[in-house]
């Protein structure tokens, strides 16, 4: 492991802040998400470790652990469901990085109570969460779950594939006792996935084409054939079920709009006659709410101004269930996780800008709740940050939206503010939530501003595909206007506001200052890509799909030069921290270095910190620590808030 890491010391004026201790910031959470068992005995639990998050079992009486299963590293649980009261089927998937989304592999694996071992189902190697990188080549049948099918304990509904550049999918049962699938339907398009009916009849599936074009194919029932209901490359518009009514015949789908957020809609799928039902004037449903089956849709949640729900009728039990528990939690949002078979306890998740996240088990019939686990315990939610939704007008008269979180406690005054574009870019989306960084950044003095540039999610598609092909272009200019609108609000100190981000973030605080040098006092570029036509090369060479997705969203090659910040590095006046890792593949450190050399050459003061055996993101404790030491550091110099202690 090699660590490279530049001292700096804070100036006079920067002195007398309060020094952060950072170790609420880097400790790991006992638990993550939590399930109750359908008999209401046991609770299931994901556990994040440094380098994998492990799945255990507790006895809700005893309060003590009783089964688990840990995967090798860089694993983490995609998702898991207790199939019936003592068997849970986990779904696998690949991290390697804090800021690396995580990617399903396809494994799938039983856990039992009371069993001697993990039982593998799907993947290569008899091992809980296996990680691989699989070829077109590679002949391993791979798995996800559709539905546990209660009305056959012990089987679940699995969708299967052999890995590929496009690859085909089918819908099968499984016994999980004696390894029997019977094969339910093939897909009629590539890289699907499906939608059940009340009865768990599968009656949708939605996949993509070579050129990610969207299509959707319906049938009337569980003999009928396919038949294509809308392809997106015709219809101008996307359509994905989500679910059907009772009825048989009702779908409920979420269609996109020429302008604006995406519609949920009933369709007769007798005629296709399709009747609005719920849509927010400004978000994208963020979630679709189910019923107690798990099937079908009774609403969805939005995220804006806070947490809201919108239900198709608010007489319905489920909607006054929902309601009942937004009483009890004013101004947060909630989720039920999970529900005992009997419907009469449930895991509810409660959060908010200023809290992690509460895990409460409510009784339906004694109308009590009684807490579980509260994550992050150690920050009390009343002395955090608040954050509050901002909105402007772009240049060109794009309506933005973003967040921004105020020191708490802190004057009426401009502040020394913190730029920190989310990465991705594209559908990702900043959020109404409890952001750890964020909080860091505020109780280190800083305002910070999370800006939903064009080509982010949540706000329709046609505000997404507003950021095709335009990396260092209006994309860039959203946060630069988002800037000037926050000095002339006088929520920042125009002397002091650094950009900081991370990934795609990256990328967008070096155009930033390149684009911009008198905007900004200092730059912070964290796993950041800086060479967009290595990028495109890198996609490209992936797949048939993978190719055109780079040049739809990134752009042709011999037009990105340009629009690559380790070209442009002659244009920045302000000092630079860049931090990677070399074990990182999505944004390799050889980013990194040639963007530092370049800066050394144009006699941009930069400072560094590369860490060999990190990722995409650091994990390690220590690690993450030396870097938010860095990151306050490099900060208070430029702009004068704490530093770590």
């Amino acid at each position: 492991m090699a660590i490279v890491a530049v001292a700096v010391v804070s100036p006079a004026w920067a002195q007398g802040q309060p020094q952060i201790d950072l170790t609420p910031y880097v400790r790991r959470d006992h638990y993550e998400t939590i399930k109750i068992s359908p008999d209401g005995k046991h609770l299931a639990a994901t556990v994040p470790l440094e380098d994998r998050t492990v799945l255990v079992v507790l006895d809700r009486a005893e309060k003590k652990i009783v089964a688990g299963g840990m995967g090798v590293v860089n694993s983490a649980v995609w998702d898991f469901w207790w199939v019936d009261d003592t068997r849970i089927v986990i779904s696998m998937a690949q991290s390697f990085g804090s800021e690396d989304p995580l990617y399903a592999t396809g494994e799938l694996h039983a856990l039992e109570i009371g069993g001697s071992r993990v039982k593998r189902l799907f993947g290569r190697k008899d091992d809980i969460g296996l990680v691989q990188h699989y070829g077109a080549g590679d002949a391993v049948e791979l798995a996800t779950v559709i539905d546990t099918l209660p009305e056959e304990p012990g089987a679940v509904m699995i969708a299967t594939w052999i890995p590929g550049a496009t690859p085909k999918t089918q819908v099968e049962t499984l016994n999980l006792r004696s390894g029997r699938r019977n094969v339910v339907i093939s897909a009629p398009v590539r890289r699907a996935g499906f939608t059940l009916d009340p009865a768990g009849a599968v009656r949708f599936a939605d996949g993509l084409d070579e050129r990610n074009y969207r299509k959707l194919h319906y049938r009337e029932g569980a003999d009928a054939p396919w038949r294509l209901v809308n392809d997106s490359a015709e219809s101008g518009f996307i359509a994905e079920a989500l679910g059907m009514a009772a009825d048989g015949v009702t779908a409920y789908v979420q269609v996109s709009q020429p302008q604006g957020p995406d519609q949920i809609e009933a369709w007769d799928m007798r005629t296709l006659a399709r009747k609005p039902l719920l849509r927010d004037p400004v978000v994208d449903p963020e979630s679709i709410l189910f019923d107690v089956d798990g099937r079908t849709p009774v609403g969805a949640r939005y995220m804006d101004d806070g947490i809201r729900m919108r239900f198709f009728d608010e007489g319905a039990a489920m909607a006054r269930r929902y309601r009942s528990l937004e009483k009890g939690f004013p101004g947060s949002g909630v989720e039920i996780t999970s529900t005992t078979h009997d419907g009469r306890l449930m895991v509810v998740r409660a959060w908010s800008d200023r809290e992690p996240g509460e895990y409460l088990l409510f009784d339906t019939e004694a109308k009590t709740a009684n807490g579980v686990f509260v994550r992050m315990a150690w920050f009390a939610p009343e002395t955090m940050a608040p954050t509050r939704k901002i909105g402007l007008e772009a240049r060109d008269g794009v309506a933005l939206h973003g967040y921004l979180t105020r020191p708490q406690g802190a004057q009426d005054e401009p502040l020394p503010m913190v730029v920190v574009p989310h990465g991705g870019p594209y559908g990702i989306h900043d959020a109404w939530d409890f952001d750890l960084e964020t909080q860091l950044l505020a109780a280190a003095g800083y305002a910070v501003l999370r800006v939903n540039y064009r080509g982010s999610g949540n706000y329709g598609r046609a505000y997404r595909a507003l950021g095709a092909q335009e990396w260092g272009g209006t994309m860039q200019d959203d946060l630069t206007d988002a800037t000037r609108w926050a000095i002339e609000q006088r929520v920042a100190d125009p002397a002091r506001i650094c950009i900081a981000g991370a990934s795609y973030g990256g990328y967008a605080a070096l155009m930033g200052v390149a684009k911009e040098p008198g905007l900004y006092r200092c730059a912070v570029g964290y796993v950041g890509v800086y060479d967009l036509p290595a990028m495109h090369a890198d996609r490209a060479r992936s797949a048939a799909w993978m190719r055109h997705w780079a040049n739809d969203w990134l752009g042709a090659r011999d037009t990105l030069a340009e629009r690559s910040p380790v070209n442009l590095a002659d244009r920045i006046k302000v000092p630079v921290f860049l931090a990677a890792g070399g074990a990182d593949d999505i944004a390799p450190i050889t980013h990194s270095r040639r963007m530092q050399r370049a800066l050394e050459d144009a006699g941009v003061p930069v400072q560094t910190l590369y860490i060999d055996s990190e990722g995409h993101g650091f994990r390690k404790e220590e690690h993450r620590r030396r870097y938010y030491a860095q990151l306050l550091a490099f900060l208070a110099e430029h702009l004068g808030g704490a530093t770590a202690r």
